[in-house]
């Protein structure tokens, strides 16, 4: 008879508080963690020798757009195969549900899947639908405000009346009885930019009751980005609920060196109310073509288009060159289309990822035919390239960002660090040689350094290949964010203090 399901032997344990590594055996029986110590003469039906490898927690992808994904193609090969365990979705106010569509979803929802992708008037049907298709991550889920606007609105180029206000309200509220973490906005895009901050934290006031959270793609990164910083602050104060920064950037190059500016705000905001920030660790965004984001200031990388397929994998300015156009107007001709934006200074992204305040998450695109490589790359992006190559904090620091950060402000019970009777969802591997591969022309490529990632204890990759298993499950809110999320300590020490 096996003491353990797994044992793994010597390895360097990183445990996801930001403590500092140790080494030590890890059993797992029943899907949790069942030692953390010395396993001495125990036995268990498979053994790993982990000496030379870093067992950390599964990375938690706290900003994706899996949302439809987790469903259609379960198996959820990027995400799995950088080691994240566990994605949030409905992010930037676009979710899969509650969805009930008249035409076509409208930009950004089309981000998520064609019209035949949303198939959840209700937010109960979708938590159905992801435990029906058993994908091999968990999955926890907010609801997009623009995706309440669409159900609602017969335009979505105006703020909300009263009446709509109150339909979308209810139908927020159904949703947090279902598990719900939350509402998330996405008011720079067109869909949402037309609700004035009153719809908003009308909208929001809904969390108060049962403590859930605000995130918030804000309505400008550009240079109204403090203006829109503090309106993030008054929705969370209104509602009385945490607020959560989506994907943390100076975007323009008008805005470049203002991130001290920006963790200003964040900071003087966290000493009156509970706030914090994703960011993803690369100097360009990727969204849809935007008109309002056309610049001949940097770079514009088209992926998808359309009406011109053929177009995909040139920048703007070589189309625009090829059809003898204004940029402005090329960029018209391929819409809808899908683009990446090189509109971010390098330092900055240094600043804001390597702030107590921020944690990672991958803002992935899985329907673009050419991905933004964070969505195959970003988790072993921050500890290859930021952590031990540029050293921007240390291998503790970058875990805990990915994990135990990310568990507290989301609740996720249980999860987030490697501690005795937590669910065992774990990723091995080698802290000298992980990188991401995943480029800008080529990025659909695994990660390296990755040697194993369990599931709820369920090994689901390994030497470089999924298992084929899928021990995902959907996470629902079980109680008040707020009760346990984080405060923020300034640091005094250490180099995420530098600038």
């Amino acid at each position: 008879m096996h003491t353990y399901d797994t044992l793994i032997r010597r390895v360097t344990i990183v445990d996801g508080s930001g403590a500092a590594a140790y080494v030590a055996d890890v059993g797992i029986r029943q899907q949790r963690i069942a030692l953390l110590g010395d396993a001495g003469a125990a036995t268990a039906e498979h053994t790993i020798d982990g000496q030379g490898l870093t067992l950390a927690p599964g990375f938690i992808d706290v900003h994706t757009h899996d949302d439809t994904m987790v469903i259609r193609q379960p198996q959820m090969l990027p995400k799995l195969s950088q080691g994240v365990t566990t994605v949030i979705v409905g992010n930037c106010g676009i979710s899969a549900s509650p969805v009930s569509l008249q035409g076509e979803p409208p930009d950004p929802m089309n981000l998520l899947g064609p019209k035949d992708a949303f198939r959840y008037p209700r937010f109960a049907d979708y938590r159905t639908a992801v435990e029906q298709a058993e994908p091999a991550v968990n999955v926890a889920a907010l609801v997009g405000h623009t995706a309440l606007r669409s159900n609602h609105l017969d335009r979505l180029d105006r703020t909300a009346t009263p009446t709509e206000i109150s339909a979308m309200r209810a139908q927020l509220a159904d949703s947090l009885r279902h598990g719900a973490l939350g509402l998330s906005s996405g008011l720079a895009y067109a869909s949402a930019f037309s609700a004035d901050s009153s719809e908003v934290e009308q909208l929001a006031a809904e969390l108060n009751s049962c403590g859930g959270i605000y995130t918030t793609h804000l309505r400008s990164e550009f240079e109204p980005v403090l203006e829109a910083m503090d309106e993030a602050w008054r929705v969370g104060r209104h509602a009385n609920s945490p607020v959560i920064v989506s994907h943390m950037k100076c975007a323009g190059k008008g805005n470049w060196g203002r991130s001290q500016q920006l963790l200003a705000s964040l900071e003087q905001a966290a000493s009156r109310q509970q706030v914090g920030c994703d960011c993803y660790p690369y100097s360009a965004s990727s969204s849809t073509l935007d008109l309002k984001q056309v610049t001949g200031d940097f770079e514009i990388f088209i992926t998808w288009s359309t009406p011109h397929p053929d177009m995909a994998g040139q920048t703007l300015q070589a189309i625009a060159e090829q059809w003898q156009l204004p940029l402005m107007d090329a960029a018209r001709k391929l819409q809808p289309a899908g683009a990446v934006y090189h509109g971010m200074d390098p330092a900055d992204v240094e600043n804001i990822l390597r702030h107590p305040l921020t944690m990672v998450g991958s803002d992935g695109l899985p329907e673009d035919p050419l991905p933004h490589p964070r969505l195959w790359g970003a988790f072993p992006r921050v500890l290859g390239y930021y952590c031990r190559e540029r050293q921007l904090f240390s291998l503790e620091t970058a875990v805990h960002k990915m994990t135990g950060l990310s568990a507290s402000r989301f609740a996720l019970d249980e999860r987030g660090l490697v501690r005795p009777g937590y669910w065992a969802d774990l990723v091995l591997f080698d802290a000298a040689t992980i990188h991401d591969t995943a480029s800008f022309h080529a990025p659909i490529q695994a990660a390296a350094g990755i040697a194993a990632v369990w599931v709820n204890g369920v090994l689901s990759w390994q030497d470089k290949a999924a298992t084929g298993a899928r021990a995902g499950r959907f996470l629902p809110r079980t109680r008040d964010i707020r009760s346990s999320f984080p405060a923020f300590t300034p640091l005094t020490s250490d180099k995420e203090t530098r600038s």
